[in-house]
């Protein structure tokens, strides 16, 4: 976690103003929830599109589902591209618009739709969904719709509909999720009319075919200039952008992702995205609902390995009875099963929540993210297991010798990727640490404050004393301890009581946390990163009793069936907060930070020996592209048909 700056005595002052309205301008459940507070009444009932949305939504996806029936996804798989000609019949649908408003061109549908149709997409081959995602969470579209002009949405938008490919260019060879060693300078030119652009960026997504990017760079700051990072709208085919490389990766084959130098380019200084400085915000509040496209893909992913697991547990009979009838394979079925729920579930809420616009979503967002990755690898895994060595078998194999070409083994390859995407878990459990638990703090910041003035400090803690005077008394009681709160939820009552009482919990441990540690408490990784995944658990458990109520109230039978995974999944659940809890204080973490540091001093090069290293000498660990062209031979950037 980054150094945070000393809490000063107006911020002292303002904690329990800030606990009380939890930070932000509009509510947000998970916040909420870190501070031991279950709003169930700000995701329970939540609105669901209703008539002619839902039905133009319906109209969209129903096409696109009998387009995508028609596709091959081993085309792109074997080839490692996606035919030109499915981009194109993508774009006539209307996909590279699905969100973007109907008076630039696009569908102007919802989240829930745009979800959706990337589970859809997403299940012929995962590269076509990150294709569209990539354009459409965090490519052009987004950034434009939160900070564009009126002048900059008229001129892109309506190119991005109908099929601009577009890419976000944020990454360097040796800048990743620290953001403010960004090198990549955009130089005004001497009659400031332009931009000039140099620099280079690593992984990006779509650019090797994008026709529009996103660019993050900085502007020197001076006397009449704010400076600082700032986004930029670049033409692809602009003099001086080189495509160097297309990356190939483990998984995601047909991932057009590459290496993109800029040498002078020129960018008009109308092309700047929300002001001179304001890049990093722009691209932190484009990644709030961009993240929701990933428990997008993993809840797709979910599906179908719950569909291949019950299909082949129930075909494949070892020692008289089908393998789905043993003990040790109906534990992964059942977890696969209430897993896959609860991960639609989680995606579901976090969508509505984004559309109806009443919560916050940050921290929605960044666990539906974290959570839904981590937990699709665990039931792709369990998928595996379970078909065994057909599920460590390629697809094209099994084929060849005449079985179904099941490709389990690419699906775990795929989903990966998730863990590291927009945020890898580690990123995201510090982010989400940092957001959820801000007021205790920076009521530790307070407490530490070394300002050498004993009044300011004194009046710094007092400060801080009186929120958690305030705050404490809340986490003794409260309805999840009556038996018959939450009535309505019928058998699942009982879970949201659970997560009633343990949200309490879980903030009267990190307040145990702080108190323990004071200002330190931001750099216990581990015990924050528990913190945060006990945090994720009893969301999950809220998404999908509300989901469940929902279905129930909707359709009875469906009601039913939809409980019974919902009761399995937070019985599973809470097995695993359990354990979490239990680790916020027994674990090995001092240990591990020891040994860690002796092996990076060399204590233990001997375990190393006996083995042949084949990248030694292959070249440096970070490439440092700073200036010229490289040696390596450039690629001929791949365009679709021009949209200008």
């Amino acid at each position: 976690m980054a150094d945070q700056p000393k809490v000063t005595e107006k911020e002292a002052r303002a904690v329990a103003e800030e606990a009380r309205e939890s930070g932000w301008q509009k509510p947000s459940f998970a916040k909420e929830l870190y501070l031991g507070r279950f709003r169930l009444d700000l995701v329970h009932p939540h609105p669901r599109p209703t008539g002619e949305a839902a039905a133009k939504a319906e109209k969209f996806l129903t096409a696109l589902r009998e387009y995508c029936a028609g596709l091959d996804g081993t085309v792109v798989e074997r080839e490692s591209k996606i035919p030109d000609e499915y981009v194109k019949g993508l774009a006539e649908l209307g996909c590279f618009g699905i969100k973007i408003p109907e008076e630039y061109g696009g569908l102007g549908l919802t989240q829930v739709a745009y979800n959706q149709a990337l589970m859809l997409v997403g299940s012929v081959h995962p590269t076509l969904g990150v294709l569209l995602s990539a354009h459409q969470s965090i490519g052009v579209p987004e950034p434009l719709k939160l900070a564009g002009t009126p002048e900059q949405k008229a001129e892109f938008l309506p190119r991005c509909a109908k099929g601009a490919v577009t890419a976000f260019l944020l990454t360097e060879p040796d800048v990743g999720s620290d953001p403010a060693r960004l090198a990549t300078s955009a130089v005004p030119t001497e009659d400031g009319e332009a931009y000039e652009l140099n620099g280079v960026k690593l992984w990006t997504t779509n650019g090797v075919v994008a026709e529009l990017l996103v660019v993050m760079a900085r502007v020197p700051k001076s006397d009449d200039r704010r400076g600082g990072v700032t986004a930029f709208i670049v033409e692809a085919d602009s003099p001086g952008i080189t495509v160097e490389r297309r990356n190939a990766f483990m998984g995601l084959r047909g991932i057009e992702n590459g290496l993109t130098r800029f040498h002078n380019v020129r960018v008009p200084k109308e092309n700047v995205v929300g002001g001179e400085g304001k890049g990093l915000k722009i691209a932190l509040a484009t990644l709030n609902t961009g993240r929701l496209s990933i428990p997008a893909m993993c809840a797709g992913a979910g599906k179908w390995c719950l569909k291949i697991a019950r299909e082949w547990s129930n075909e494949r009979v070892q020692w008289g009875k089908p393998v789905g009838r043993h003990g040790a394979v109906t534990k992964k079925i059942s977890f696969i099963a209430a897993t896959t729920y609860a991960l639609e579930s989680v995606l579901d809420l976090s969508a509505h929540m984004s559309d109806e616009g009443r919560n916050d979503i940050r921290i929605e967002a960044a666990l539906a993210k974290l959570w839904a990755s981590e937990m699709s690898c665990l039931v792709a895994d369990e998928l595996m297991q379970i078909r065994g060595g057909r599920g460590y078998e390629t697809a094209e194999s099994l084929a060849a010798r005449g079985e179904r070409a099941v490709g389990v083994e690419q699906i775990v390859r795929d989903l990966r990727i998730n863990r590291i995407f927009e945020g890898s878990t580690e990123i995201m459990h510090l982010l989400i640490a940092r957001e959820a638990v801000d007021a205790h703090l920076s009521a530790a910041g307070a407490l530490a404050d070394l300002d050498a003035d004993i009044k300011s400090k004194a009046k710094a803690a007092a400060a801080a004393s009186g929120f958690y005077a305030k705050w404490l008394p809340q986490l003794v009681s409260g309805p999840g301890q009556v038996p018959t709160s939450y009535r309505e939820f019928g058998s699942l009552g009982q879970h949201l009581r659970y997560v009633e009482r343990n949200a309490r919990k879980l903030a009267r441990s990190t307040f145990y946390g702080m108190a323990r540690w004071q200002a330190g408490l931001e750099k216990r990784q581990g015990f924050l990163s528990r913190v945060v995944d006990i945090g994720a658990e009893l969301f999950a458990m809220s998404a999908a009793c509300v989901r469940a109520e929902m279905q129930r109230a909707d359709d009875a039978e469906l009601g039913r069936t939809a409980y019974d995974l919902a009761e399995a999944f937070c019985r599973q659940s809470r097995l695993r907060v359990e354990r979490l809890f239990e680790d916020l204080w027994k674990n090995t973490d001092s240990l591990d930070d020891r040994l860690a540091a002796q092996v990076l001093d060399g204590r233990y090069t001997w375990l190393e020996q006996g083995v042949l290293d084949p990248s030694e000498g292959t070249g440096p660990w970070i490439a440092h592209w700073t200036a010229g062209a490289s040696d390596s031979a450039n690629l001929s950037r791949r365009y679709l048909p021009s949209t200008k």
